[in-house]
């Protein structure tokens, strides 16, 4: 092969581009396939040449990655199926004219085949015979006698060889059109794969395939193209009695663009239905957030598939009530063992019970995987950092980085090679690194996420999802400087980047930024969430005059859009004009539980939390109003226990600020009797590398004394520069033994700023998260401490990031 007339093989297949002619590609097949057989059988060393290219043969040590097998990378005892696997990726290479891993970092490849990541694709138009051999050869380990039966058998090779070329050489061009269609399809150029189906249907529609009709209704479906779908819908329209073959295609294609009755009619048309059209009902319910829908669907199946479980899974996360909870436990006991094999079943189910708020039995579930995949890890995870436990999902991160470090018993020497060529030996996957930053973000404390993102690889990095999440991430960690950053330096920005930039302004106080930069956004980006984030950057920061220009000039104003501006005009006391809102919203909508409730926002989550007039009226003392709120919230959504709990807190507060502390007792009683139970408040802070938690009144840390009396210093230090405490924060009747200082000075951020003055007498950065809002007493000592003892102090509440800077003054300017 070395000497042929045409040089190298590399060279030929150079020259034509796109694979061997079938004669050609037998003949070279046989050439190579004999000259295997010869080195092993006839040499008296019986020489293993340990892997093929399309370049040279080595009988050395020394080889070229792509066409070498693992336990030749990994220096293991050479046999005759690593001949096998070279000879594979050689066969795919004559096939597709395509050099193996194009693209792929050359310690990438290293590493992907060193520990059996990565194995040769197999040609979409290679025959059933041919992938057998090659998917037997992409994964010798498995079945060692198999593949030395091949290579001793000249005759079977020679048969496939045969068949290899018959069927390349007949193949009808319609076929290959198809094939061609999804090779197209899988590099998603869809519009290239539709031009093709157009082409051969113009000719004549009947010469067109299913398979071609199905490749056709991906494309359409992927790039959501309603008008050529429903154009493919009235060619094929006749042939769908006689031939439902594609009618699950086309009722998944109306589904995902959205066309619900469309796909209900199909379906329910049909006289005979194939759980593939029940799988195709339930992912489009599911999809245009019909869960309930896609659950009773499911419950018309006899013998559901696995697909059709992983499907209900994933309607029960959508819902994520008690209800779902129920069903869930109660399917997942009844289907196959052989179910919690597949890892996507396994997965949805961990998502699914977490999302309904039921984390135990998800870690039980995970725990009990013998075979734990990235998708597994990155759904508990998310369901973690969900449920406020972002520490325990930064655990599991440490815990992938370990098992992936160690999993192929690599020695020192591999590992630090690995590193220094930036290839990880924990290229664990976009979505875990998301994951990741999606806990740092929600933990909200700078060292944390400094100290994990250095651990990013470069190549990481460059992703665009990861360059959103770290935006959005150092706005939420109040560091602002490296988001814009991040932000200046992306080449293509999306809606994702420009309203997570617009958001970390917002959080951080810099309202001017956030609606100068929303105003340099281009329109055509712009989104629900833009608008929600440019709102609440001019809540935080008072800008009510720049919010109602900008809310006006909104042509489509959606339900969370009425609510952040409403939210903006409470938190300025426009009370009256934030009714008139209410009840213009109301004239053309059903009312809406959100309008009452507000909402913090982020840029991937929209977190529910207390009540816009509420929250207003809480700063005015303003019980008539509060009063008239909840009573109203309380007609018009008597079961959304949600959302009335915490207004009904809030409520209590509201009275226990204005001094009827009876009242406020009173609500609070009837809470206790009817089983809801108050959050309970935690700041979290970082000491030298170390999380503490602190409650109010916390006495559970060795060095709790210490940092009381360090608390009773500071005290006396804010007195003498003023403060006076406010006692209307103090929302519970006092004890004999307690009074207003004391009940204060016991709020848990109090006592994590004396444990930073304990441990370093003068810190010159204090960053805290707290799980409520800041109470006004403590906002202004806050205030004081950073002006007394010199040091910048960060605190993160649900609603906003607070720098209390070293003159005494915080950036939301009190707007809280």
């Amino acid at each position: 092969m070395e000497f042929v007339r045409d040089g190298a093989l590399n060279s030929l297949l150079q020259k034509g581009k796109s694979g061997l002619y079938p004669n050609a590609f037998i003949q070279y097949a046989k050439q190579i396939a004999d000259g295997m057989k010869y080195l092993r059988d006839e040499v008296s060393e019986h020489t293993i040449h340990r892997h093929l290219k399309n370049v040279q043969i080595f009988t050395s040590a020394a080889g070229t990655f792509p066409w070498m097998s693992s336990e030749c990378i990994r220096s293991n005892a050479f046999s005759t199926k690593c001949n096998v696997r070279s000879f594979c990726v050689l066969l795919r290479e004559c096939i597709t004219g395509e050099i193996p891993y194009r693209g792929f970092d050359r310690m990438q490849v290293l590493f992907g085949i060193a520990t059996n990541k990565y194995s040769s694709r197999i040609p979409t138009a290679c025959p059933e015979n041919a992938s057998q051999f090659m998917k037997v050869g992409n994964n010798f380990h498995i079945i060692d006698q198999h593949i030395v039966n091949y290579m001793n058998n000249q005759m079977k090779l020679l048969k496939y060889v045969i068949l290899v070329g018959r069927r390349l050489a007949t193949t009808q061009s319609n076929v290959n059109i198809g094939d061609q269609m999804k090779m197209l399809n899988d590099n998603k150029q869809y519009t290239k794969a539709l031009e093709l189906f157009d082409t051969l249907s113009k000719q004549n529609i009947d010469k067109c395939s299913n398979w071609i009709i199905i490749q056709a209704l991906k494309a359409c479906t992927e790039i959501n193209d309603v008008q050529h779908g429903s154009q493919i819908h009235n060619l094929i329209s006749s042939r769908l009695k006689r031939d439902p073959y594609v009618l699950p295609s086309l009722i998944h294609f109306y589904m995902q663009c959205g066309d619900v009755s469309h796909a209900q009619l199909l379906f329910d048309k049909s006289t005979k239905k194939t759980l593939f059209m029940y799988g195709a009902m339930m992912k489009g319910y599911i999809k245009n957030n019909s869960a309930k829908k896609a659950i009773d669907l499911f419950k018309e199946v006899k013998n559901p598939n696995e697909v059709m479980v992983n499907l209900v899974f994933n309607a029960c996360a959508q819902l994520a009530t008690e209800k779902e909870l129920n069903l869930l436990k109660s399917i997942s006991s009844m289907i196959p063992n052989s179910f919690y094999s597949n890892h996507y079943v396994l997965t949805s189910l961990i998502d699914a019970f977490i999302k309904c708020g039921d984390v135990k039995s998800a870690k039980s579930l995970f725990d009990k995987s013998t075979k734990k995949t990235l998708p597994m890890y990155g759904a508990l995870m998310t369901g973690l950092t969900i449920n406020d436990r972002e520490e325990e999902a930064i655990a599991i991160f440490n815990e992938i980085h370990l098992n992936e470090l160690h999993r192929e018993n690599h020695n020192e020497k591999q590992i630090n090679l690995l590193f220094e060529k930036k290839t990880d030996c924990f290229e664990a996957n976009i979505t875990i690194y998301l994951c990741l930053i999606k806990a740092l973000a929600k933990l909200g404390i700078l060292e944390q996420a400094q100290s994990f993102v250095q651990q990013i690889p470069s190549s990481v990095l460059a992703d665009h999802r990861i360059q959103n999440s770290l935006i959005h991430m150092w706005g939420k960690v109040g560091s602002v400087d490296e988001a814009k950053r991040i932000f200046e330096n992306i080449s293509q920005l999306d809606h994702i980047g420009w309203t997570a930039m617009i958001n970390s302004y917002g959080l951080n106080g810099m309202g001017i930024e956030a609606v100068k930069l929303f105003h340099q956004m281009p329109k055509e980006l712009m989104n629900d969430l833009t608008y929600v984030c440019v709102l609440n950057a001019c809540s935080h920061a008072g800008l009510v005059d720049v919010a109602r220009s900008i809310f006006n000039n909104i042509q489509k104003k959606t339900e969370i859009i009425y609510t952040t501006m409403i939210d903006c005009l409470s938190r300025r006391a426009a009370f009256e004009e934030a009714q008139q809102l209410i009840e213009q919203f109301e004239r053309d909508h059903a009312p809406a539980l959100t309008i009452y409730s507000l909402y913090s926002l982020d840029v991937f989550i929209i977190h529910k939390v207390l009540v816009p007039l509420l929250s207003g009226a809480r700063n005015q003392k303003n019980t008539k109003l509060s009063q008239e709120v909840v009573d109203r919230m309380q007609k018009l959504f008597p079961n959304m226990k949600s959302s009335l709990v915490p207004a009904s807190i809030l409520l209590a507060n509201v009275y226990a600020s204005a001094g009827d502390i009876e009242k406020a007792t009173d609500i609070k009683i009837e809470l206790h009797k009817s089983g809801c139970k108050k959050q309970i408040g935690v700041t979290v802070t970082d000491i030298d590398g170390k999380l503490w938690k602190f409650r109010a009144h916390d006495r559970s840390h060795a060095e709790s004394a210490e940092i009381h009396e360090q608390v009773d210093r500071m005290s006396k230090r804010i007195i003498e520069h003023g403060h006076k405490y406010d006692a209307s924060w103090i929302v519970r009747p006092m004890q004999p033994d307690e009074t207003i200082e004391t009940l204060l000075c016991g709020h848990s951020e109090r006592l994590a700023m004396a444990a930073h003055f304990i441990r370093n007498r003068k810190p010159k950065r204090i960053q805290m998260t707290k799980n409520l809002r800041i109470c006004g007493d403590c906002h202004e000592v806050t205030k004081l401490v950073a002006l007394i003892y010199q040091c910048e102090i960060v605190v993160r509440d649900t609603n906003r990031m607070h720098h209390f800077n070293m003159n005494g003054q915080c950036s939301c300017q009190d707007y809280f």
